[in-house]
């Protein structure tokens, strides 16, 4: 098994790093790239966690847990070689007083235009930051409010989309390759929100049509295409030893599901389609070892979570540990997004270790 590109050091293309607040001016480091997008979260105090991108530009501040349209006064104020800089702008979310936070970072890098009447890819135009190699870019548009396609800038078809709206208070929308895309059927899941799946309204979702290698495909939906508004699209294409978004049933025990990625985690956000449940972030820095107990909701506001024992990270993929409904509901559908702390076994052939 071979991994190219760069991908047997996955670290190079996502990481997470915890720091601590001054409430001044912080420029935090370790990351070991310059990030594209950061999603900063304040672990021990109440606070939505905020995210930015390069492609938006510095202190334009999106919240996970929020419907509100952007802001323009977040406290990034640069994406540096081995990290960013944070300031106290009142916001109170990226460095406020002496608290502990953790950043989760990825890696574009390099820009995209694209005229859709000009080069007859797509149908809206398009702007944005993409890395092939790690199968991520990030894609900004404006909406036209009809039925259109937009190109994404990856070279393969993505398997995971997330939306926002910049313009207007209006919920995250989030698409999944699992999740049934065929007219009539066609579902979606909201960041924000605890919602189970389901139909998007009157529209067809994304049209009913899958993304291709280059585009992906609207309907009128305001949230997506509002007409006139500034849109902000994450995609994600999978990658071999890399990456991961699949999905897996609960069995409602303690002993539960073992979900194989061909990797050791790194990064790994759980949402059941089924039921109303919270979102489940956990990542291999605020713990360290097995089991991985430190759990956050990215659609609350909630502080850091140390009570719970519910997943543990391992060489070649996670297993759950815990029957609780947010991970473990008995015959429930649970999707996943996942990124590599390191491949299962490198191109080298080294394997890697669980926790």
């Amino acid at each position: 098994m071979s991994y190219t590109n760069g991908l047997d050091k996955p670290s190079d293309y996502f990481n997470t790093v915890l720091y601590t607040a001054n409430n001044g001016t912080l420029n935090v480091t370790g990351v070991g790239f310059q990030p594209d997008w950061v999603w900063i979260k304040g672990r021990s105090y109440v606070v939505h966690s905020n995210m930015y991108d390069v492609v938006r530009g510095v202190q334009k501040d999106l919240l996970s847990g929020s419907t509100n349209a952007e802001t323009s006064s977040g406290e990034l104020t640069a994406f540096n070689s081995d990290g960013f800089t944070v300031v106290d702008s009142g916001t109170d979310r990226a460095n406020y007083l002496t608290n502990t936070h953790v950043s989760w970072n990825w890696k574009a890098g390099t820009s995209f235009t694209n005229d859709a009447s000009a080069t007859g890819i797509g149908s809206i135009d398009s702007t944005g930051s993409v890395n092939t190699d790690a199968g991520f870019s990030i894609c900004s548009y404006t909406g036209t409010g009809s039925n259109g396609t937009v190109k994404h800038g990856l070279s393969t078809a993505p398997k995971m989309i997330i939306w926002k709206n910049r313009s207007a208070t209006a919920s995250w929308q989030v698409y999944h390759h699992t999740l049934p895309l065929s007219s009539g059927e066609y579902q979606a899941l909201q960041l924000n929100l605890t919602n189970a799946s389901a139909p998007f309204g009157t529209y067809n979702f994304m049209n009913a049509t899958a993304p291709t290698s280059t585009v992906f495909s609207l309907d009128g939906v305001p949230e997506m295409n509002g007409n006139g508004n500034s849109i902000i699209a994450y995609c994600f294409a999978e990658k071999q030893g890399f990456s991961k978004f699949g999905s897996y049933t609960g069995n409602g025990n303690a002993d539960g599901t073992f979900i194989y990625t061909g990797f050791k985690p790194a990064w790994l956000l759980i949402k059941e389609t089924t039921q109303t449940r919270n979102w489940v972030l956990y990542d291999n820095k605020r713990v360290g070892y097995n089991p991985n107990q430190y759990e956050f909701l990215p659609d609350t506001s909630n502080a850091e979570d140390t009570s719970t024992t519910k997943v543990d990270l391992l060489s070649n993929g996670f297993k759950i540990r815990a029957s609780h409904s947010t991970v473990n509901q008995s015959g429930e559908n649970y999707i996943y997004m996942a990124f590599a702390e390191n491949p299962f076994t490198t191109s080298t052939g080294v394997p890697a270790t669980a926790r």
